[in-house]
């Protein structure tokens, strides 16, 4: 499959599988959304907590497996990861960036407050993948 086609079915289905290398070589998988924004990054929101974090900072490189409902239309993308900092403040460059993945995958947020103040408290940053390789069959 080629990487154009992979990262369009991704814009259009954000239900994924991120997988990340643990310490010892095995994968670790994880269920989250992502978003693919113009620039063709594809974005996923984490936290500070998550193994999948520790995992990324010492291999920075993920592949995100993205289906729909039915399971059978599928793609996988691999990449780089990049790191955003930690979301420290409201209205910092990553609060803004996790709004936007927000609103790309869910639309508005009946309190951005609310949304920005919590992106803080739960150490959220968001981790970016460059996809460079992709394989599998969307029909």
């Amino acid at each position: 499959m080629d990487l154009g086609p992979a990262v369009q079915f991704a814009r259009e289905n954000h239900a994924s599988v991120l997988v990340t290398i643990k310490k010892n070589g095995r994968p670790q998988l994880s269920n989250v959304s992502h978003s693919v924004a113009d620039d063709g990054l594809i974005r996923v929101s984490i936290t500070t907590d998550r193994v999948k974090y520790r995992n990324l900072q010492r291999e920075p490189w993920a592949a995100l497996h993205v289906t729909t409902a039915s399971r059978y239309p599928w793609a996988v993308i691999e990449g780089p990861v990049t790191l955003s900092p930690v979301a420290a403040d409201p209205h910092d460059e990553t609060v803004e960036e996790l709004v936007e993945y927000y609103r790309a995958v869910s639309g508005e947020h009946p309190d951005w407050d609310e949304y920005r103040a919590a992106m803080v408290a739960d150490h959220r940053l968001v981790a970016r993948i460059t996809p460079e390789h992709s394989y599998g069959y969307t029909g």
